[in-house]
């Protein structure tokens, strides 16, 4: 997780009863972007960041739970992300809306500086 889900930030409580696995780090190809209310993720094939984060481990219940509030597919998508130093599969929601140009941009969420 990059966004309001960690530990600390508005939607953490969502985590409740779930697996806290500890702070990972992507490979540097994503950038997350800054939407107001929350963060959004994308893929960033030319200009990527190593992007920081939480792994979690959540149960089926959580995860159909997760999708709802994150409005998948429409708002955003669950997809794989490569995490540095892991070969196991592990999935994070990416935006599924264009994000507007200019938009501030940064590896975490909230963003630094």
């Amino acid at each position: 997780m990059y966004g309001t889900l960690k530990r600390g930030l508005r939607n953490h409580f969502r985590m409740a009863g779930q697996e806290y696995l500890g702070e990972v780090v992507t490979e540097p190809r994503y950038r997350v972007f800054d939407l107001g209310p929350h963060p959004a993720l994308v893929v960033d094939a030319t200009s990527g960041l190593a992007v920081i984060g939480e792994l979690w481990a959540v149960n089926d219940r959580c995860l159909a739970e997760l999708d709802a509030f994150e409005e998948v597919p429409s708002w955003f998508i669950r997809e794989p992300i490569a995490i540095a130093g892991r070969q196991d599969v592990v999935y994070v929601y990416y935006t599924n809306t264009p994000v507007p140009d200019g938009t501030a941009s940064g590896n975490r969420w909230p963003l630094s500086g």
